[in-house]
């Protein structure tokens, strides 16, 4: 019977992180986040706090991840921490929400960055509103909106799942070749941005002049820039997934999550320095597309375009970074017969768990249809943090059930760290929840985008049931 192979080293590994979790944000957050808060040094602390806590995350699953070095990373994880059905429920998740909504939402801003290269066809407004899809309490979805944005993100979700079910080898070869070339853009933006000698080094530490220096404003700014930056930094997780095809993961991955993570937020702090220098916090908060007001000063009109290249090189990357080892969670739910069996078989020929990824292919691509980039992106981060609330709190399940275990790699800073990052997802989840709510209420949003990701994933309980009972059948037989 064929099985999967441990073909990733490290490097692929470090890609896979940074892949995954450097895509369109950083292109776009920023602004958003300087409205926020109104002082380039507080936008900088948020970026390396979130990283902070992102990384403790990253800590918290490679002790895990050691000590369980199996395909399917949190599925396995939370089977060991709760049960078999709490590690159905989130394997259910990540295939409904989690992960196929990642790689739909990032394959949708690649489309639409491609739009500034190539005429992307698109109907009417009448036409796109023609046939709403409408879910009672959820909201409204028009399936014909950006039609010719959909298209393309779908040929990219196709072209990358063909090249994964193909060959680990390839993917994980494409996977370091986006990685390094969208980190390779990423600095050169840097450096020409600071060598310029175009900008203001006041720039990096004058605050807005209506700036408020009141306590509470403050911490309810960083609060609100914080949860847009940790979704930033969303994806260190994936490493996890794969963590039966790592070769000697008990160094691996505890090195691959330090390492990817630590050049995301290097990457992170040094891109937003670079806009400030350019770009008063002032200025920069009413900036739609920060990164090309930064070039145009250097570059002129062309800076648009080289922004354009830049998004659409990390959200292919990232795209191909959250398919890769994304359908190795129902992977793992096939093979024990908690999901269906056909996802759990290998290909005999290119021993990659193709079934699967077909299948995660074909449930994104749907998504792709029914939202836009905000909505997938919004429903996917809600649903991540709740798991990753709860795989933190499992090292604590963990330390007591298997308390003489081996651990190769030992979170330091335990149980601290694991604290700090509980109240941060929880903070999270409270404030997203009721701003969705508040926003969907005052009509600013047609979709509640948490509640509609909690429904998706309450249509797996029932299936649970249905599983485990034909699994039990099947035993008998």
């Amino acid at each position: 019977m064929a099985q999967l192979q441990r073909k990733l080293g490290l490097w692929a590994s470090v890609s896979i992180v940074v892949g995954a979790v450097i895509g369109s944000s950083i292109f776009m957050k920023p602004a958003t986040m300087a409205a926020q808060l109104g002082s380039p040094l507080l936008l900088l602390l948020v970026w390396i706090v979130a990283g902070v806590v992102s990384l403790f995350g990253g800590m918290i699953n490679a002790e895990v991840g050691c000590l369980l070095p199996q395909t399917g990373g949190q599925y396995v994880y939370f089977r060991h921490m709760y049960g078999n059905f709490f590690a159905y429920l989130f394997g259910w998740a990540c295939f409904m929400v989690i992960n196929t909504a990642s790689i739909s939402g990032i394959a949708f801003v690649f489309a639409d960055y491609a739009g500034y290269f190539i005429k992307l066809p698109h109907f009417s407004a009448a036409i796109e509103h023609s046939i709403p899809l409408v879910i009672p309490f959820i909201g409204k979805f028009y399936l014909l909106e950006n039609i010719g944005v959909k298209i393309l993100a779908i040929l990219l979700i196709i072209a990358f799942t063909w090249i994964n079910a193909r060959s680990l080898k390839a993917s994980a070869a494409v996977q370091v070749f986006f990685s390094i070339v969208k980190v390779a853009a990423l600095v050169f933006l840097i450096f020409a941005i600071f060598f310029s000698g175009k900008g203001n080094v006041l720039n990096l530490i004058q605050a807005s002049p209506g700036f408020d220096h009141s306590p509470w404003k403050m911490l309810t700014a960083f609060i609100a820039a914080t949860t847009g930056a940790l979704a930033a930094y969303d994806g260190w997780n994936n490493l996890g997934f794969v963590s039966g095809e790592i070769k000697d993961p008990q160094k691996n991955i505890p090195r691959g999550l330090i390492i990817g993570l630590s050049i995301c937020i290097i990457i992170y702090a040094l891109t937003t320095e670079a806009y400030l220098y350019m770009l008063p916090v002032d200025i920069m908060k009413h900036s739609a597309l920060v990164a090309s007001d930064a070039l145009y000063k250097i570059i002129g009109l062309a800076g648009g375009g080289f922004v354009a290249l830049l998004v659409i090189l990390s959200t292919a990357g990232a795209t191909n970074g959250n398919i890769l080892p994304s359908a190795r969670v129902i992977y793992a739910m096939g093979e024990e017969k908690t999901f269906f069996s056909f996802t759990g078989q290998v290909n005999s020929k290119y021993h990659t768990p193709a079934n699967a990824l077909w299948l995660q292919a074909i449930w994104a691509i749907t998504l792709v249809f029914m939202g836009s980039f905000d909505m997938l992106m919004d429903m996917f981060v809600f649903i991540s943090w709740i798991a990753y609330g709860f795989a933190a709190y499992g090292i604590f399940i963990l330390r007591k059930k298997m308390p003489n275990a081996h651990r190769p790699y030992q979170l330091k800073g335990y149980p601290y760290l694991p604290v700090i990052f509980i109240l941060f997802a929880s903070l999270y989840v409270g404030i997203t929840l009721y701003n969705d709510i508040s926003n969907y209420l005052a009509g600013k949003n047609p979709i509640i985008n948490s509640a509609f990701g909690l429904l998706l994933t309450a249509i797996g309980i029932p299936l649970y049931w249905y599983f485990r009972k034909k699994a039990v059948k099947e035993a008998i037989l």
